[in-house]
């Protein structure tokens, strides 16, 4: 993984958004430590796929029975 400073990001933020379009992945530090990483956007296939799951996994999930949902919220459970 290639990385660049912060200040040499801002200057160069077209340049490393076309790279990582391309596939590589560019770290972004800041007062020499990592701060961030710019990575490629996933396929549009892939995030359909995602959501698909996700939904599926919404549809088949099985609620605790005797709790409400805005008791689950609440402790973080759902």
């Amino acid at each position: 993984m290639h990385t660049v400073g912060l200040f040499e990001a801002k200057q160069k933020l077209s340049e490393i958004v076309e790279r990582a379009a391309a596939g590589e992945r560019i770290g972004i530090t800041r007062r020499g430590k990592l701060a961030a990483i710019v990575v490629p956007a996933p396929s549009q296939a892939d995030v359909k796929s995602i959501f698909e799951d996700i939904e599926r996994i919404r549809k088949t999930a099985k609620r605790p029975k005797g709790f409400r949902s805005k008791q689950l919220i609440e402790e973080g459970r759902l």
